[in-house]
């Protein structure tokens, strides 16, 4: 998980920081990125607007492998995911970070438990360190930012070497037939409200894989060698056609410090050396 400024993340029970500090009667179920999410999520949030206790409303609809409880019930010094591995219960706050987690836990199963599974891995194998290795580092950005995609080849092409006018301009046709699974619960806690530079990671997703299947691919898909890689490519989401009003104007894309060219590597980098991954914006 991330960590506030100044706070070790890899600390014995610690968690990542809300990176809002709106709450769940805030969410707009309208959004686009949040379309797969609605019909499950908005009775839930329902309940907690209504005053229900988060992780109770949450563990009512039995619709996750999981249960969730306050956290409050974290055993002091035991690591977060450590703890869900060992009890099959997840520390839940109050708030929008572990709503929007729990959800993911009932559209993904599989995906999220096999996460659980590397993270709980590797801290059994390394311990908690001062720093992540590259597997529970790339784990957490996924946990955290992941977007799926479904894309054609020249499309993928185009956003992964960051031509952003060709992918989102001159292939804006393609994107109605582009398919999109928001992952990242960080990511959709930032969209509750949008600012231009929030950015996921996409995870592609080949076409042949069936859209009910998707969960069962991902968790086949997320090993511990894929991980190590980073094999992510960014994408600033509200350039996503459809999903922002004033993307409508090609202008939108020429904003250089969200629309970056893509960097030429001088050196191998590790990004899990840093001991921050942070979610807030």
């Amino acid at each position: 998980m991330a960590s506030a400024v100044g706070l070790n993340p890899n600390r014995p029970g610690h968690r990542c920081e809300c990176a809002s500090v709106l709450g769940v009667a805030d969410i707009d179920w309208s959004a686009p990125w949040l379309a797969d999410w609605r019909l499950v999520g908005e009775p839930i949030a329902q309940r907690v607007v209504a005053g229900c206790p988060q992780p109770q409303a949450l563990t009512e609809p039995a619709l996750a492998p999981v249960g969730f409880v306050p956290q409050a019930d974290l055993t002091e010094g035991q690591a977060y995911e450590d703890f869900i591995f060992a009890t099959g219960r997840v520390p839940t706050r109050e708030g929008l970070h572990d709503f929007f987690n729990a959800l993911c836990w009932m559209h993904f199963p599989l995906a999220k438990k096999r996460l659980n599974q590397l993270q709980a891995r590797e801290i059994a194998r390394a311990g908690v360190g001062q720093v992540r290795g590259p597997v529970r580092d790339a784990a957490t950005v996924f946990d955290e930012n992941a977007l799926l995609i479904q894309a054609s080849d020249r499309l993928w092409a185009a956003l992964t070497e960051h031509r952003w006018v060709d992918a989102f301009v001159g292939l804006r046709e393609e994107w109605p037939h582009t398919h999109l699974w928001t992952f990242g619960h960080a990511a959709l806690e930032k969209l509750v409200q949008p600012y231009k530079s929030i950015t996921v990671h996409l995870w592609r997703v080949p076409g042949e894989v069936p859209h009910d299947q998707i969960d069962a691919w991902l968790a086949q898909d997320l090993t511990a060698d894929k991980l190590a890689t980073k094999p992510f490519s960014p994408l600033p989401v509200l350039g996503v056609p459809g999903w922002w009003p004033a993307n409508e104007t090609p202008a939108f894309y020429d904003d250089a410090s969200v629309f970056r060219p893509r960097r030429l590597k001088t050196r191998a980098e590790k990004p899990y050396a840093n001991s921050e991954i942070k979610t807030s914006a």
